[in-house]
């Protein structure tokens, strides 16, 4: 391949006309002048090595493959919009790479509008940004379609091979309305979270589905363990409808934890404001008891003073004390990470934030590709393990001996 020139300008000329930085790399811009010229010189030497002979060299062979004129193409770029003419073959044979056939945007462009559709921009936005900082103006199908690259990538990721042993998950569902067959309807973003061997968080699967219910986290459940998952120490949620049942179908020995946080929440709502605090105080002797059984004697004694009053508040803590309870089991450290699912709602409010502009989505794959992109930016800042990590793995190893050392 020949060394690549630059395009004939007079550079010093050319610089010289510059006054500021609009003139340098904005629309029209030198910039501009100088890719477009840079990719035409990339085009006639990768022409040349298709050939395999000089430009407008002949050789004495009728099997031989020579030149046949140009079409011209506009390119989209970071630099504006540039214009170059793609050489021909006789035999239709040459296919460009740097610029490829059908491709009318840059790579450099399409991460740039990839990257701004991930921090929750809308379509009409990413335009006008694009038109305002490059002087490109680029349809909203042109960025559904570039945007739409990612699913590809999207897919792999969800279908990736999995850890055999996870010793904490989280599992929680967020919603989103998406159009479907002319009507908005509300759609489940079905979440799982897990603690690593190693102490890294990770989103193991995002599943899309349209409401919750044992069927579904079912087959989110039966997902992970095709993709490898098999066995969860751990399992901790929010009183998600059919979940426990579905959890323990497909990993039968798992310690199921309710996110006792999100209990405590949902008695107050129902306690009158002149007892909450007198309440809370009682409750706390069962929440905070050193073990199940002092906590099983606290919440008898709370039954006894408030449930006459707040019967149904004390029927909630009794009947969901045996996913309530699981924590007791287990050392400080360990409590701390599983009583409650503030890592995972923390991961969902960040979701929200990239997702807030889009009120509603047009089509299930525009919601799936949204949620990998911002899982994707939110998980870069995932790079250390959780702090203590080492004392809670041995507690745990000693704990589960036999099953991590089954599946390690």
């Amino acid at each position: 391949m020949n060394p690549l020139v630059l395009p004939d300008i007079d550079l010093n000329k050319e610089l010289s006309k510059c006054k500021s930085m609009e003139d340098l790399v904005g629309k029209n811009g030198l910039m501009q002048k100088l890719f477009g010229g840079i990719i035409q010189q990339f085009l006639e030497a990768e022409m040349e090595d298709h050939l395999g002979r000089e430009r407008y060299e002949r050789q004495n062979s009728i099997d031989k493959n020579y030149r046949n004129g140009y079409s011209s193409k506009n390119i989209k770029s970071s630099f504006g919009e540039v214009e170059v003419n793609v050489p021909r073959d006789r035999k239709a044979e040459f296919e460009p790479k740097i610029v490829k056939k059908y491709e009318t945007v840059c790579n450099e462009l399409d991460k740039k509008v990839i990257g701004l559709y991930a921090r929750g921009m809308s379509v009409d936005d990413i335009k006008s940004e694009i038109d305002e900082l490059y002087g490109v103006d680029i349809s909203p199908s042109m960025i559904s379609k570039i945007t739409d690259k990612v699913l590809d990538t999207a897919t792999a990721w969800q279908n990736r091979a999995l850890d055999p042993i996870y010793p904490i998950v989280y599992m929680d569902a967020i919603h989103f309305k998406v159009r479907e067959e002319h009507r908005i309807v509300s759609k489940a973003a079905y979440i799982c979270m897990a603690l690593d061997m190693k102490g890294y968080k990770d989103i193991l699967g995002i599943w899309i589905g349209e409401q919750e219910g044992a069927k579904f986290w079912l087959s989110v459940c039966n997902d992970l363990k095709n993709r490898g998952v098999k066995d969860i120490l751990l399992a901790c949620m929010d009183g998600l409808k059919g979940l426990p049942e579905a959890i323990k179908a497909v990993f039968p020995e798992v310690n199921i934890q309710s996110c006792v946080i999100h209990q405590i929440r949902n008695s107050i709502k129902y306690i009158a404001s002149k007892d909450i605090k007198t309440f809370m105080k009682d409750l706390k002797a069962v929440y905070q008891a050193i073990n199940e059984t002092v906590a099983s004697q606290a919440l008898q004694s709370l039954e006894s003073k408030w449930g006459d009053k707040y019967p149904i508040v004390i029927q909630s803590w009794n009947n969901n004390w045996e996913n309530l309870s699981t924590y007791f089991d287990f050392p400080q450290e360990i409590r701390r990470i599983i009583y409650t699912t503030n890592a995972l709602e923390g991961f969902n409010r960040q979701l929200r934030k990239f997702t807030k502009i889009r009120t509603v989505f047009p089509t299930d794959d525009s919601l799936r590709k949204a949620l990998y992109l911002a899982t994707e930016q939110i998980m870069i800042k995932w790079t250390s393990p959780r702090q203590n990590w080492g004392s809670t793995l041995a507690q745990l190893s000693i704990m589960f001996e036999e099953r991590i050392n089954q599946h390690i």
